[in-house]
């Protein structure tokens, strides 16, 4: 809604997975540092409800350096994606009890 503060409920944002136009209400801030309590000097981007139902909620501790291990100069998808794959079977997350 034009004129509307960008942190009220009566504002629309746009999902960042599907495009789609959404009251502020029913979206979910999602932080790509994965630290969405820490809200100074941020700006969040948004997820509509059905997109954040379907993202993975895994533990994304060491994911980054893990990337920056495996990612080579001129690296193809598949072979990104090998290497993705053996690091993660080599380096399993551990679920955590319920």
């Amino acid at each position: 809604m034009l004129g509307a503060d960008p942190g009220s409920e009566n504002s629309s944002v746009v999902c960042i997975a599907c495009g789609e136009s959404v009251p502020r209400a029913d979206a979910r801030e999602y932080d790509k540092t994965g630290d969405r309590w820490e809200r100074h000097d941020k700006d969040f981007e948004h997820l509509c409800k059905d997109c954040f139902r379907d993202l993975c909620h895994q533990p994304r501790e060491g994911l980054e350096s893990m990337l920056i291990d495996i990612e080579a100069d001129n690296l193809s998808e598949t072979e990104f994606l090998d290497r993705y794959l053996t690091a993660v079977d080599e380096n399993p997350v551990e679920e955590p009890d319920s």
